[in-house]
């Protein structure tokens, strides 16, 4: 296969990443695809057929459908005709993606094969609404064969015209990428394909449900990429984001398998590549339509053992919330040191070995919130609390990190917890002794950070995310509880025994 055309996109890419502004670049949500992952993402489109429709619904420089079509003009079936549709409304890319447009016309032109190349340098999300709408008063809209997209990763806020517009239109989505991945599978045809590279955010939380619910429903996930390292797929854009690509067919019937592969980076030859059945992926029955994506044998087991813990917190009579106090909004009752009038505030901060130390002196975060008739509702009575860190990043060795709030090591008729904490609590109240030990020791096990991340993209610990997980029942828990005395466990000896009650209820 002729690499030329894409590479020298490469050069192009480069060139305009050294002559763009950064900043301005991440404000639209702009990041435009490397060589190696366009053409990593055109090999895995399945079928092409006779005459070929290509959409590539924000083209940049073009990368991307170039790949495409240089791989169907290189291949041994070649289509009769290639249709290319490329939106773009940077003016400054417009040039170049012309360029892209005459290149393409005369690689086909030596295949043989009929092309058409359109520039729309419009609204992708406007077009497609107005094309995709199936009411009474639709146009007759275009579909295309394959759609292949890198889209802007952008907040839609919920005051803005695009929101009403796509909220009217049944799509509701919080993040630009969204949009434009489900307005795309909407105009394919029957069977046509979808490749995306976006955000790993989608797989799972409240915000992206509606998103995850609908397109599963339109398409069909065939496989799943997954760049084991943040950094170095989009390594000189600074993109922080978690990153998948995915290959998806416009088809109602699912397969029994899902290929799920990973790499570290864009080294595709080596990537680690594995057939799992659909619905260890997606979860029969789940409402929420989250996305497992187990890597690895390890990430299998994990999936096994987590298995056996079946009781949901709602069983469990407890509850996990987000600490309610948000700090630019309280900054004037907050104290750096304890004083008349205010209690603890508890921050990440003073997590430490299993515990909540309080105060901490060395922090630069305020140790203590007044209390008062205007803090009353961010404020709790004091008992026993399990504290988890709501943020982290993908590389740090835990995902989750927990720690226990014991009222007689903290004395405080009310607490405050920040809002980067998550808290468990009985409605409100605090835990039993034992019952918050037990629990702590289980958040802080391996097992389940593991298996946190085997469905979570996010460097968020998001209390959604908690609600959905099974945990032991309250009986284990008071036995795993037993074992945390003053502080907890090293790692190996909480893992251990961990996995001896796991076995205990195989």
């Amino acid at each position: 296969m002729t690499v030329e055309l894409s590479n020298t996109l490469d050069v192009v890419r480069k060139s305009l990443n050294g002559a763009t502004d950064r900043l301005e670049r991440s404000k639209i949500g702009q990041f435009f695809t490397p060589a190696m992952i366009a053409r990593y993402m055109a090999s895995l489109f399945h079928h092409a057929g006779t005459d070929v429709r290509i959409l590539d619904p924000g083209a940049g420089a073009g990368v991307l459908f170039a790949s495409v079509v240089e791989a169907l003009a290189s291949g041994e079936d070649r289509p009769h005709s290639i249709t290319v549709v490329a939106y773009e409304n940077d003016r400054g890319v417009l040039p170049y993606l012309k360029d892209t447009i005459e290149r393409c016309r005369l690689i086909c032109k030596d295949a043989g094969i009929s092309f058409c190349g359109e520039i729309r340098s419009e609204d992708f999300v406007a077009s497609a609404i107005a094309q995709s709408d199936e009411g009474l008063f639709a146009t007759n809209g275009e579909r295309f064969t394959h759609a292949i997209l890198n889209p802007p990763y952008k907040k839609i806020s919920s005051e803005t015209a695009m929101r009403r517009s796509l909220n009217a239109a049944g799509l509701e989505v919080s993040n630009l990428y969204a949009a434009f991945v489900w307005l795309s599978a909407r105009m394919l045809t029957p069977d046509g394909e979808l490749v995306a590279i976006t955000p790993r955010s989608f797989c799972n939380g409240p915000y992206f449900r509606r998103f995850r619910v609908g397109l599963l429903d339109m398409v069909s996930l065939r496989h799943i990429h997954v760049f084991e390292s943040r950094r170095k797929a989009f390594g000189d854009d600074n993109v922080l984001q978690e990153n998948v690509i995915y290959h998806a067919v416009r088809a109602a019937e699912k397969p029994k398998h899902i290929l799920l592969s990973s790499s570290n980076g864009i080294d595709f030859d080596h990537a680690n590549t594995r057939s799992v059945p659909y619905d260890r992926i997606i979860l029969p029955g789940d409402r929420d339509a989250f996305i497992h994506l187990a890597l690895s044998d390890d990430d299998t087991s994990a999936t096994e053992r987590m298995g056996r813990f079946t009781t949901p917190l709602d069983d469990l009579g407890l509850v996990v919330s987000t600490g309610p106090v948000v700090e630019f909004r309280a900054q004037k009752y907050l104290h750096k040191n304890a004083a008349k009038g205010t209690v603890p505030l508890i921050y990440p901060g003073h997590f430490k070995d299993g515990f909540i130390q309080w105060p901490m002196e060395s922090q630069k975060k305020p140790n203590a919130i007044e209390a008062s008739m205007h803090t009353k509702d961010m404020l709790l009575e004091s008992g026993y609390y399990v504290l988890l860190k709501r943020f982290s990043s993908k590389e740090e060795k835990r995902r989750v990190v927990s720690a226990i709030f014991d009222p007689h090591r903290v004395k405080a008729s009310l607490v405050g917890f920040e809002n980067h904490v998550n808290y468990f609590h009985a409605k409100g109240k605090g835990l039993a002794p034992t019952l918050a030990r037990g629990l702590a020791l289980y958040l802080n096990s391996t097992l389940f950070d593991l298996y946190f991340r085997i469905f979570s993209g996010h460097t968020q610990v998001n209390a959604t995310d908690l609600r959905k997980m099974h945990y032991p029942s309250r009986e284990q828990l008071i036995r795993l509880g037993s074992h945390v005395k003053n502080h907890m466990p090293d790692q190996e000896t909480v893992d251990a025994i961990l996995k001896e009650e796991c076995e205990s209820n195989g």
